[in-house]
């Protein structure tokens, strides 16, 4: 059982979590024809825009109420009121989804208050949904700001039901943000096999996969319409990926009567031999022989892989469901979880299978990659990983220096093989250059400075 360790500093150093207000516009931006709202400083919603379109390299659209210094001490309803009034005049979505943020939670904004008196002022609205989530950003981190945006979501739109239409095959899909679009897409491929009929809840698969619409839309283009979120209370079961998306079950459960399971991880050979299976008994339909060659190609690799990872150090900084996946992984295939370093508390954190868990920074995790063969993070911690002169694999968001983000795949039996694969040539490539490289053995000075004495007195 690992100790999990919140270090005593002052501050944060090369910060490696990003806030709840961006987990939760990253969350809405799976809805369909959606604008998300920070409700704060027009600088919190310029970050948190400027890192999406850099991880995505997609136009990200995302709003903000504006807010200043008179307006925070008077409060922020007239700030709403008019983004709401603005945003349904302009961009006309179907959802208008607001988190707050630091600013407006430390001054104490009752924005669930001032949304009932802006629908009884203006009943041109009723048109138009509108989602709250409270995110501080002085709390938390990304992964609980996506999973406090999906309960508010299914709180919010999900309409109860008292009768379970019959023969139903509708599940209710809800993924973690550790998930890629394209490890969504692999997941709705796995699910429809069974001849199920997946919700996901949200769904940047649809979103942000990086397709060119027809036309341009000033809104999000694809994710979960309306009527799909509404019509989840009609599902016979709710598959949930990662810890983070535990309450969200719960809230669907006790919404609609919906009976969830908790899947922590999928990527590994035993976390998908549960979700087939479990699908398998959902459906009443075997698991496809598709899966069966995949999980057979799998165990090929791990036997191909093993050999690189075998003893290998890896120091991994990630969300926590993020954390769990890879560092399973990683001791699966023989290598050890020297160092680990995330956001935010989770159940996860102490099943992990290293000494320590810290809760801290990228100065955290570059002091614990000394003398790692590995160090697994997103982007920002590619300047630690050159200090250390060790290879460096990039996961998590932001990835904003290499192309291809939302395309990366680590789940499902594909998704594990393509992982242990990237990972096992980066060993393979660090041994390669370990014996050809610049560390091969070079003359001493002494015998360099003798050779060049002798050739000057020849």
């Amino acid at each position: 059982m690992a100790k999990v360790t919140v270090p005593k500093k002052a501050c944060a150093v090369n910060p490696l979590k990003m806030s709840q207000p961006l987990g939760a516009s990253y969350a809405f931006l799976g809805m369909n024809r959606c604008m998300p709202v920070m409700h704060g400083s027009q600088g919190c919603t310029s970050f948190g825009l400027v890192l999406l379109v850099r991880h995505f390299r997609e136009a990200i659209p995302l709003q903000t109420t504006a807010m200043n210094e008179a307006t925070t001490i008077m409060g922020g309803m007239e700030n709403i009121e008019k983004a709401i009034l603005n945003i349904r005049t302009r961009a006309k979505p179907d959802l208008i989804a607001i988190c707050s943020t630091g600013l407006t939670e430390t001054k104490g904004d009752d924005v669930v208050g001032f949304l009932k008196l802006i629908r009884q002022r203006h009943p041109e609205l009723a048109d138009t949904a509108i989602v709250y989530v409270s995110t501080p950003d002085y709390l938390g981190a990304f992964q609980d700001g996506w999973a406090k945006a999906t309960t508010a979501i299914i709180e919010t739109l999900v309409e109860p039901i008292q009768i379970r239409p019959a023969r139903s095959r509708q599940v209710a899909v809800l993924p973690g943000c550790h998930l890629t679009p394209r490890d969504i897409e692999e997941v709705r491929e796995i699910v429809k096999s069974f001849d199920l009929a997946p919700i996901f809840l949200p769904d940047v698969s649809g979103s942000l996969d990086g397709h060119i619409a027809d036309a341009f839309s000033p809104t999000t283009i694809g994710g979960t319409t309306l009527d799909d979120a509404r019509r989840l209370s009609a599902s016979i079961a709710t598959l949930a990926i990662g810890e983070q998306m535990r309450p969200a079950a719960a809230a669907l459960e006790a919404r609609a009567g919906v009976p969830y399971r908790v899947f922590d991880r999928l990527t590994g050979l035993d976390a998908m031999d549960q979700f087939l299976a479990h699908l398998a008994d959902l459906s009443g339909t075997p698991v496809p022989e598709k899966w069966r060659r995949q999980r057979s190609q799998l165990q090929d690799a791990m036997l191909d892989g093993h050999f690189f990872f075998g003893g290998k150090k890896i120091a991994i900084g990630a969300e926590p469901d993020l954390l769990w996946a890879l560092g399973s992984l990683v001791t699966e295939m023989g290598a050890q979880l020297h160092t680990a370093v995330t956001t935010t508390a989770s159940p996860l954190l102490e099943r992990l299978a290293t000494d320590e868990v810290i809760i801290g920074d990228l100065e955290d995790l570059e002091a614990g990659a000394r003398g790692c063969d590995l160090l697994i993070t997103h982007s920002h911690g590619r300047q630690a990983a050159a200090r250390l002169a060790i290879p460096f694999h990039r996961a998590g968001l932001p990835l904003f220096d290499r192309l291809g983000a939302g395309d990366v795949l680590s789940v499902g039996y594909r998704g594990t093989k393509a992982l242990i694969f990237t990972l096992g040539n980066l060993f393979l490539a660090a041994h390669e250059h370990h014996e050809v490289g610049p560390t091969q053995w070079a003359p001493p000075e002494e015998t360099l400075r003798a050779v060049e004495r002798a050739t000057l007195a020849a």
